[in-house]
């Protein structure tokens, strides 16, 4: 096994135990400045539609920069159920631009740098030694945290309650665009 794998399988270990908000929840309520730190209210936007959350890692992690581009692919077919997507990761509002920016993204990137709406999904976790020793943490999170979401997605009903949601511990697995949208289509 080459020395990545080794790495990538101490990384999941970390995050296997979090298991993250489930269905049926009531998913927190939260106000998180956007990548040109505009606040953005996940009540505010309920009160228009159902609202898909993805958490991510950060615009440092190639898996999640293609999660979004996928994603954003597939945003009119996801608009067209009347949905809306806010991306979530622990970085700063200028690290959600640089996201947005490199990616092309049409919906709403926001920045939770003190974790608190992560912790409050039960998404944080610490990486590990082995991983601070070759990522900086620090440097790349908005509060000089060393912790980091597990990668997830939940989709909200206009109740507030989550009606899907995917955590998991393997951050090369993301919940398909197919997915959302079946979900999507159930729902509606």
């Amino acid at each position: 096994m080459s020395e990545l794998q080794d790495f990538q399988k101490l990384v999941v270990a970390n995050a296997a135990k979090i298991k993250g908000l489930a269905v049926g929840d009531k998913a927190p309520d939260f106000i998180l400045p956007n990548a040109l730190g505009k606040k953005v209210s996940l009540s505010n936007a309920l009160k228009d539609g159902i609202v898909i959350v993805k958490f991510y890692r950060g615009e440092w992690c190639p898996i999640c920069n293609l999660d979004l581009r996928e994603v954003q692919k597939n945003l009119p077919k996801i608009k067209s159920y009347g949905a809306s997507l806010f991306a979530i990761s622990p970085q700063s509002p200028d690290s959600a631009l640089t996201i947005k920016e490199k990616n092309e993204l049409d919906f709403e990137v926001l920045s939770d740098a003190n974790q608190k709406v992560i912790k409050a999904y039960n998404l944080q976790f610490d990486p590990g030694e082995d991983y601070h020793k070759r990522r900086d943490l620090t440097k790349l999170n908005g509060d000089g945290s060393t912790t980091l979401p597990v990668p997830a997605t939940f989709i909200i009903n206009t109740n507030s309650v989550i009606e899907a949601a995917h955590i998991e511990a393997n951050y090369t697995k993301r919940m398909s665009v197919s997915e959302i949208i079946n979900k999507l289509k159930e729902i509606s």
